[in-house]
């Protein structure tokens, strides 16, 4: 019997894919626990559209984190933080502090995990970020550290 799987299953294969199994496998496992729907003609063109439409959203999601990652590179931020003798900080400038201040100055909103640092910044200066926006989306953001 053949039947798409809505799920994954090990030993089987992965959501969406198209199996052939044993009839008692089929009626007595994968059916009742909703785990499959058996491959009729209908059944097989609703997946093919599923399929196109998660595409659709997928090449969305990943121009808008182009057209954000086009933005995010003219930009700078400009952190005011305590400065001892020397240039340096007192503590370093975090993640969060560079996500509070790209949201207040130019409203945009990231999550502070998606924003990478090379090396901790613990002096003045102007320094790079890496922002993650999607899998193969990144973009580079100038961060400027002075005393206040």
């Amino acid at each position: 019997m053949k039947v798409i799987l809505k799920e994954d299953i090990k030993g089987l294969g992965q959501k969406g894919k198209i199996c052939t199994v044993s009839d008692g496998y089929a009626r007595n496992y994968l059916l009742p626990r909703g785990l499959a729907v058996e491959a009729t003609e209908g059944n097989i063109q609703d997946l093919a559209h599923k399929q196109k439409q998660e595409e659709l959203r997928r090449q969305k999601e990943k121009q808008d984190a182009m057209d954000l990652a086009a933005k995010i590179e003219s930009l700078q931020v400009v952190l005011r933080v305590k400065v001892g003798d020397k240039g340096r900080l007192f503590g370093s400038v975090t993640n969060k502090e560079i996500a509070e201040a790209l949201a207040k100055e130019h409203s945009i909103k990231l999550d502070k995990r998606k924003i990478e640092m090379k090396e901790t910044i613990k002096a003045v200066g102007d320094y790079q970020v890496t922002i993650k926006l999607h899998p193969e989306v990144s973009a580079n953001l100038k961060v400027k550290v002075e005393s206040a």
